[in-house]
């Protein structure tokens, strides 16, 4: 039941936002642009049907299985990318409004007649969809582009001299699921393998879908090598698929999944301690229970779907986190607006004494589109600093 609730609460919200966005649409590029009855009616249809087939898709995957409602799905998330393109451009738009009638008001000069209100608001909505549609093809192309590998070095003062050049590969909200499935996580694990990493770390939001939708398409996961093992966090879209089945899933394939506990990693005085907790919003993250007892001249890794639980980290010992999360934004200008949310978007940053590192993201979520945050699969090199 509250898995029900939580989803009705998210569909209204979003519905009322979508709705938002698409009236804002058509006041700015059909009412203010007065085209021809036909013309406006016509477009005035193809945007509510464009708004309906959001929601639509959302409820369509309660009752159809993931495959046939994959077209819907790339046709509905697809638009939805482009109208954050078309809201962001108009908002930058409504901001040249201001300053332009700002601009009338201190010089005292005689507001614009209809006729040429009219021509600039045609020129305006012209340019809107132009621009709209190269951005959205400059972001369907990243999108879906091959993932890269990304190599980040990483020292740290307390890994033993042994285990430098340990190499951990980390993947990051895959998102396997409405659009992505068995052939594209196929591709991750040979690259993946082909790095020949130490550890693999899988940091949340591995599947959008429940076991018994998703299994065959998470199953080439099995393949992954990694000489100490392939390590695995819940993210908050785990708890919003079945996080408790995904979990004994995962292990079912040989992966360990880190509930607010840690590992050692290494031999004997040659090793360091690598920590998992579950997701900061949807789970019940206990990092001072993964963390207990343990001695604290050794290095500690840290794996963490948020950014945010950098703070408790950092009091805690930890001297790298590994997240996810924020997808680097995915979409530009969203990344402006993740950075309220969380304390670093993307990159490699210091947090007091700690280290944190958060992934692009190794899939996508919503839309088949990145723009200004490519996806990545993550080399990250540890050495021992000086």
């Amino acid at each position: 039941m509250s898995r029900l609730l939580s989803f009705l609460v998210f569909f209204l919200l979003m519905t009322s936002v979508v709705g938002g966005a698409h009236y804002f649409v058509w006041v700015r590029l059909i009412r203010d642009a007065q085209l021809p009855p036909g013309a406006h009616r016509a477009l005035t249809v193809v945007l509510v049907f464009l708004f309906l087939l959001i929601p639509g898709t959302l409820l369509s995957f309660r009752s159809l299985s993931l495959e046939t409602a994959k077209p819907l799905s790339y046709l509905a998330f697809g638009w939805l990318g482009l109208l954050l393109f078309i809201v962001t451009l108009l908002v930058l738009g409504e901001l040249g409004r201001g300053f332009a009638a700002l601009g009338r008001l201190t010089l005292d000069t005689a507001p614009l007649d209809p006729s040429r209100r009219t021509a600039l608001a045609r020129l305006f909505a012209g340019a809107v969809t132009l621009a709209t549609l190269g951005l959205g093809a400059a972001a369907v192309r990243s999108g879906l582009a091959r993932v890269a590998v990304k190599r980040v070095d990483v020292a740290l003062s307390r890994l033993p001299e042994a285990m430098r050049g340990t190499t951990i590969a980390q993947l990051t909200d895959v998102h396997i699921g409405p659009t992505l499935g068995k052939d594209f996580l196929e591709e991750v694990v040979e690259a993946t393998n082909r790095i020949q990493p130490d550890i693999v770390a899988i940091t949340g939001d591995l599947v959008d879908g429940s076991v018994a939708d998703l299994r065959q398409h998470v199953a080439p996961l099995k393949n992954l090598k990694a000489r100490y093992g392939v390590y695995f966090v819940t993210g908050n879209h785990e708890y919003y698929s079945g996080h408790d089945e995904w979990c004994e899933e995962l292990e079912r394939l040989g992966i360990r999944v880190l509930r607010n506990e840690r590992v050692s990693i290494g031999d004997g005085a040659d090793a360091f301690d690598l920590a998992g907790v579950d997701d900061y919003s949807a789970g019940n993250p206990d990092l001072a229970k993964a963390v207990a007892g343990r001695d604290p001249s050794r290095e500690l890794v840290l794996l963490a779907h948020q950014p945010k639980a950098i703070h408790e980290a950092e009091r805690l010992g930890v001297g790298l986190q590994l997240s996810g999360h924020t997808h680097g934004g995915q979409l530009w200008p969203w990344k402006y607006l993740v950075r309220l949310q969380q304390p670093v978007v993307s990159g490699l940053e210091q947090i007091g004494r700690a280290l944190i590192y958060v992934s692009n993201g190794t899939g996508y979520w919503g839309p088949p589109m990145r723009l200004g945050a490519p996806a990545e699969i993550t080399q990250i090199v540890l050495d021992r600093a000086v």
